[in-house]
């Protein structure tokens, strides 16, 4: 799955174009490497998200097309909150 619909669908971002700017903007890493919205996310990859309060860096437990809003959460593991 691409990491734009991923942000998206485990509702880290509200829209799937914010997601597409974020990663256009330089603002997603996935293992340490600045990636574009292309990019195909596997099971366990580290996905680092920059805020403009922040970062945010999760772990990728789960990959699913659809997911209700109470199992979103279920889909990563949050490692540090800034």
């Amino acid at each position: 799955m691409r990491i734009d619909k991923f942000l998206k669908v485990s509702r880290l971002l509200k829209r799937r174009t914010l997601a597409q700017e974020a990663c256009d903007g330089g603002r997603i890493s996935a293992n340490g490497r600045v990636v574009k919205p292309s990019y195909n996310i596997k099971i366990g990859d580290i996905i680092e998200i920059a805020f403009n309060s922040g970062a945010v860096k999760i772990e990728i437990l789960d990959i699913k097309e659809t997911v209700r809003k109470e199992d979103a959460e279920k889909l990563y593991r949050i490692i540090t909150e800034e």
